[in-house]
């Protein structure tokens, strides 16, 4: 995502179960941007800052123990569903103190906190807050059996902080791209995209380390393939890099090894065209479907910073996984 997950390529969860278990052993392939808009699952803590009293400076926020990238889910017992409804609540408290639920590292921690008065009159505690995430990105694959989709190859992260952002509610929409920022070393690339937020093509159900899964409303364009092992050789990647027209692009699978975060790819841009168009990998691609043997095998993800030409990827059985498609990955 082109705004908040910029580190990767996101060129910006809480994970969902889904009802059933499915087994797709065909896909379609992915390869078109979307636009991707996010609410969070409570308000995150962007920052905290000091408040300009009268008295002086003071940060409450420091004070009571909040941290940059806590998520605050609860003001007082009741849910937190917007930054505005957190601000809006402590200014009816007119300087009382407040319970704050805060989420940080899958604990919750009740953290009592007093508001302070800054000089122009409004009561404040002290931290930069965010409830939401938008940018554009690149699906994977679309299962036509059960309707799920994937994209990104990787988590939805916040900017600033690097914590994974915990879903509240989200969607795909239609988008494309109006110009590109070529990649070069030491500065990576990027696709500028413009999404149409009037035309909603699914909902977000789940970000996890593979990328986001979800629901499409109504069925996604793409061409049928089995899903298969990845290896080292010669492949392509499909992607978007200029309007809404998927193109297919010739790379080297240069390395593949496991860690504990699954299966993983070094890969090299080799198609001349490509190279051209963009220097290579840039944000707004990943999750661009990664063909080899007439198979869907896996998903760019990430750009080595110092050699746009070279990224990283993963495979597909894990982002399947995750969504809860389970395939027959034998060669």
């Amino acid at each position: 995502m082109k705004k908040a997950v910029l580190t990767a390529l996101f060129g910006f969860f809480l994970a969902t179960a889904l009802p059933t278990a499915a087994y797709a052993q065909e896909l379609l392939v992915g390869g078109q941007v979307v636009g991707i808009q996010i609410s969070t699952e409570g308000v995150m803590v962007a920052g905290v800052a000091q408040v300009e009293t009268p008295e002086g400076a003071c940060s409450p926020a420091m004070d009571a123990g909040i941290q940059e990238g806590d998520f605050i889910t609860e003001l007082d017992g009741q849910k937190v569903l917007s930054a505005r409804a957190l601000i809006e609540g402590v200014s009816a408290k007119d300087g009382q103190s407040v319970a704050l639920t805060v989420r940080r590292n899958d604990k919750n921690l009740r953290l009592e906190i007093k508001p302070a008065k800054s000089a122009d009159g409004h009561w404040m505690l002290g931290m930069w807050l965010r409830d939401g995430v938008s940018g554009i990105g690149t699906v994977t694959y679309y299962d036509p059996a059960t309707g799920i989709f994937g994209a990104l190859g990787h988590s939805i992260s916040d900017f600033d902080t690097g914590v994974t952002v915990p879903l509240g509610e989200g969607s795909i929409t239609d988008a494309q791209i109006v110009s590109i920022t070529k990649g070069a070393a030491g500065a990576p690339g990027e696709l500028n995209g413009c999404a149409d937020l009037g035309r909603v093509l699914g909902s977000v159900l789940g970000n996890t380390d593979h990328g986001i899964y979800g629901k499409s409303y109504a069925a996604l364009s793409g061409a049928p393939v089995e899903t298969g092992q990845i290896c080292t050789g010669r492949a392509s990647i499909v992607s978007t890099v200029s309007g809404r027209e998927t193109r297919e692009y010739q790379v080297e699978i240069n390395r593949v090894y496991q860690d504990t975060d699954g299966e993983h790819v070094i890969l090299t841009v080799t198609d001349p065209e490509l190279r051209t168009l963009t220097g290579g990998i840039v944000q707004g691609m990943s999750g661009s479907p990664i063909l080899q043997n007439g198979k869907l095998v896996g998903a760019v993800t990430h750009v080595f910073v110092n050699d746009p030409c070279r990224g990283y990827g993963i495979s597909i059985q894990d982002m399947l996984d995750d969504a809860g498609l389970c395939v027959d990955t034998a060669a």
